[in-house]
């Protein structure tokens, strides 16, 4: 069984990108729990800040096989320093670095990340908020479509 993430930014969580914060450590617990009853075999991470890098990190700490799907080369240059040093650290310890698309950011490459990681994957497992609009809604709209099974954890803690 592969299984894979989506999930908001920061941004959109109680508690944003100050870390540790009640949300992350909610969430963190959340997945440790989800991937430790449901046992892949290999895992896929888009990436990006927030949900997508802490299931990363915790698929890493439970020894789970981490396919870190990149929608394009260079999705970190514009985050800060710190962030770009936990990217590159996560990427360092995936077991397959998949590049989905060429060239620089587009949304489109976004969605792209995210309906390759739901192809690829058996469960999608969302960290989602209930908001109908952006990347997260998105994905779990795709991965219905294509009769992928969801598991949603809410975000509040």
């Amino acid at each position: 069984m592969i299984v894979a993430f989506t999930g908001h930014r920061p941004n959109k969580l109680p508690g944003g990108y100050k870390l540790p914060n009640p949300t992350y450590i909610h969430v963190c617990k959340s997945l440790d729990k989800v991937l430790t009853d449901l046992k892949p075999e290999k895992a896929i991470s888009g990436m990006a800040l927030g949900i997508d890098q802490w299931a990363a990190s915790i698929c890493i700490k439970l020894g789970i096989p981490l396919i870190a799907a990149i929608p394009f080369v260079g999705q970190e240059k514009t985050w800060p320093e710190s962030s770009q040093r936990i990217y590159n650290n996560l990427l360092s310890k995936a077991a397959e670095v998949v590049i989905v698309s060429d060239g620089e950011y587009s949304a489109l490459k976004m969605q792209r990340r995210n309906e390759f990681m739901c192809d690829q994957c058996d469960i999608l497992i969302a960290i989602y908020n209930g908001d109908k609009s952006g990347g997260t809604y998105n994905c779990i709209e795709y991965a219905k479509s294509i009769g992928k099974q969801v598991i949603i954890i809410d975000p509040r803690p």
